[in-house]
Order: structure tokens, then sequence, then C-alpha cells
């Protein structure tokens, strides 16, 4: 399986925090809404099947949930998912979280989902390029999907490991590893061999003295692009 099991871990330890907003998650949620309306440019998610691939805690399924769509989140952290499940129930959010890898229920679900979104999660497994196929093969013809990782650029090295994790404390030690950065070029070349069309990209950017996230074009740092089956 597709999966490193050290990974599974860390957010499993975590698990608990991932719906306080002022936890390690923090820039999880401050992000959700700048990532939830860069979405919604490319399409109308009233009505649509989505599946969210690595969801966590379900922090960008359940807005996607709330935003009218028929909404499925797959993880493979147990832990993540009932954090998930309960939230949902306290909120009342209409949506369904499943323990199952991205491969797997391509295999089960073929072509079943208009939307299909992967965000923050392919820097934290052994073979990225597998999951894109997967979601490649979950969407169905002319569905769109969203990738979002972090650069492997020494910029992203400073920001988002040295700055976030040692200097400003915004995430626990260790989150991220530089090696599994992943590349724009590379992430596209991933999805075209997926057969999949680029739509667009957009950098996400972090000001420490403001604290404020903000889209723009700086691809060098954290980074999600759209594409078309």
């Amino acid at each position: 399986m597709n999966v490193d099991q050290s990974e599974i871990a860390k957010f499993s330890a975590l698990a608990h925090r991932w719906w306080d907003p002022n936890s390690e998650f923090k820039p999880l949620h401050a992000i959700n809404p700048l990532r939830l309306n860069w979405i919604k440019t490319f399409i109308d998610l009233d009505g649509k099947k989505v599946l969210d691939v690595g969801c966590g805690g379900g922090i960008l399924a359940e807005s996607i949930s709330q935003s009218g769509a028929d909404t499925t989140g797959i993880d493979l952290s147990d832990k993540a998912l009932k954090v998930a499940e309960l939230h949902a129930l306290e909120v009342g959010a209409n949506l369904t979280y499943r323990s199952i890898s991205a491969e797997a229920l391509a295999e089960e679900q073929p072509e079943q989902y208009d939307v299909v979104t992967c965000m923050e999660m392919l820097e934290h497994v052994p073979d990225p390029a597998s999951v894109v196929r997967a979601c490649a093969t979950l969407c169905k013809p002319g569905g769109t999907l969203f990738f979002s990782t972090l650069n492997r650029s020494p910029k992203s090295y400073l920001f988002a490991i040295i700055g976030a994790e040692y200097i400003l404390k915004l995430l626990p030690k260790g989150t991220h590893e530089y090696t599994k950065f992943i590349k724009p070029s590379e992430l596209v070349a991933f999805t075209r061999h997926a057969g999949l069309e680029l739509l667009g990209m957009k950098g996400l950017s972090y000001n420490p003295i403001t604290q404020v996230y903000s889209l723009n074009n700086d691809l060098d740092v954290n980074y999600m692009i759209a594409v078309r089956k």
C-alpha cells in the first residue's frame, strides 16, 4: 500500500486537536476558506459528487459538504476520521468518511466523482504519482480535480520548515520533510501522465507580520493546481 506509517502515526497523535483553531492545525483553518473559494472559481459545488482524498479531520471536506455537495472524505488515519465524524455530528454536516486508500477506492469506484480534491497530502506519501493516477481514475470524464502541496525550493525550505516549524512554531517540528516536497513541474507532469489537462495554478503565502494568508501567483512555497479529466 502507498502509505508511510510514520506519517499516519504523526497525524493520528494530533487528531484530537484537529478542530482547535489555535492548535497545530491553525494554518489549515486559516487557509481553508481560501482553498474553498479558489475551488469555487472553477466549479459550482452545489449538487456535485465530491471526493476529498487525505481528508484528515475533515476541515475541507466538511466545508465542501456545507457548500451543497454530496461529499466523501477518505484517509488512512482512523483517529483523524473519528474526529471528523464526531465534528460532523456536532455541527450537523451530512457527509461520509471512509478509511481507504485512493488506489483501493479507484478500483472500487472508477469514474464516480464530479470533483476530486487532494490537499496537503501528496508530500506525505511514498509515491505521489500513484495518488494522482488514482484520483484521475476516480473522477468522471469532464470532471475537475484539485491538488495542493509544497514546492521543493530553497524558499520553501526556509519558510515551510525553518520558519513555520522552528521559528514561528506554526507547525510541530518534523511535520514536513523537504525531500518529499514536489516541484510544480513535477506535479504537472504527474497529472499530464494521468491524462489530466491543466486549468490553473495558484500560490498560497503567509505574512508573519500580519499573520494573514493570501492567494497569489508565487508558487515558491505552498501552491495549488486545478486540472480537468
